[in-house]
């Protein structure tokens, strides 16, 4: 099956990367994508925020943003899903072209700027999900962001969480594109405080049987000033996760040179370390009282280890699989289950921030 994507991405690599996804979209709708056995190992399932994880792999925010694909997604073996990012209004994002690749890095540069149907639309796919007969295994996520033209970010995002909130396995407030102006400012202290408080007002008048567990998203080019204040306001707050981290402005010298050059977040493994690191950061300046959500350049089963070692609970990828395919969720999770087995880890879970102990 690998061998017939890398014949397939030849073929994807030569049209623009935008085009590319869509046609992959498509064709896991149609279900054109083959799908790798599932794999079933013990040793693998988690449980967090009562929520029972068959593994610990998810597609990260960014590739199904109208929420189309949660099923055809769960068939290639992920254990959790993050449709999304989703806005109250329609918006067709930044100009195109607007995504970027650079295979011999496997690095991907996007100025989206959160183009997605609305609403609506996202609510709609989501109900034809849920209502399926045959529901996948698996936990689902929904990432929320706010309109480009939205004064009050507040505004938008309470009214996606009383929209969706009593849909989803877990809500993620995005508040760490660096493709929407102003967006990354909520990370600072206090309009983060103002912003988690009115969202979990909002989710308790939403959700009066099932609460959904509250999940913060950052990026990673926060300085180590701005991570101690940032994880102090998010524990004050009471959320109950953490994903780190978004894409980086970073711009490796390494890189080739015109792909360097444009605009937008950076992804793919160019971001490996600095991902693993602010977890590392993170998980110690917390104690570990707060799950993290590991994302950032991950593309191999040692590469998911790393950041579950650094603190991560759980890991999720999407420029892996520009590059590496349809299969990666089984391939990480296969070399995960042999990772775990020769380090003598009868759980996942044991393997948590083993790095910083």
């Amino acid at each position: 099956m690998r061998n017939l994507y890398n014949l397939a991405r030849c073929a994807l690599f030569k049209i623009d990367a935008e085009k590319a996804h869509t046609m992959t979209l498509k064709a896991m709708k149609c279900g054109l994508v083959p799908t790798p056995p599932r794999i079933s190992d013990p040793a693998l399932e988690c449980t967090l925020w009562g929520l029972r994880f068959p593994n610990p792999i998810g597609l990260a925010a960014g590739f199904d943003k109208n929420a189309e694909v949660i099923g055809p997604a769960f068939r290639l073996g992920f254990g959790f899903v993050e449709a999304g990012t989703v806005t109250p209004k329609q918006q067709d994002g930044n100009p195109k072209p607007r995504i970027f690749r650079d295979p011999p890095n496997e690095a991907v540069i996007n100025r989206m700027g959160f183009p997605n149907g609305g609403a609506e639309v996202f609510k709609e796919n989501l109900e034809k999900f849920l209502s399926a007969k045959e529901r996948p295994n698996g936990v689902v996520g929904l990432n929320i962001g706010m309109n480009k033209t939205q004064k009050n970010p507040a505004k938008d995002y309470c009214f996606l969480v009383r929209l969706l909130a009593p849909m989803a396995d877990y809500i993620t407030i995005n508040i760490s594109s660096p493709n929407t102006p102003g967006l990354r400012d909520l990370q600072q202290r206090e309009p983060l405080m103002e912003l988690l408080e009115a969202v979990m007002e909002e989710r308790a008048k939403a959700c009066r049987t099932h609460t959904p567990p509250l999940m913060v998203k950052l990026a990673p080019d926060l300085e180590s000033v701005e991570l101690e204040e940032i994880s102090e306001a998010l524990i004050d707050s009471k959320v109950d996760g953490v994903i780190l981290g978004n894409t980086t402005l970073d711009r490796p010298e390494y890189l080739s040179s015109k792909f360097r050059e444009e605009k937008g977040g950076l992804s793919g493994q160019p971001l490996t370390d600095k991902s693993t690191d602010i977890i590392s950061s993170f998980y110690a300046l917390t104690k570990g009282v707060l799950p993290i959500i590991g994302v950032g350049g991950v593309a191999s089963g040692r590469q998911a280890y790393d950041k579950i070692k650094a603190g991560a609970s759980l890991v999720q990828l999407y420029s892996g699989m520009v590059y590496k395919g349809p299969t990666i969720a089984h391939d990480i999770n296969t070399e995960l289950s042999a990772l775990l087995s020769a380090d003598g880890y009868s759980s996942i879970t044991d393997a948590i921030g083993t790095a910083k102990r």
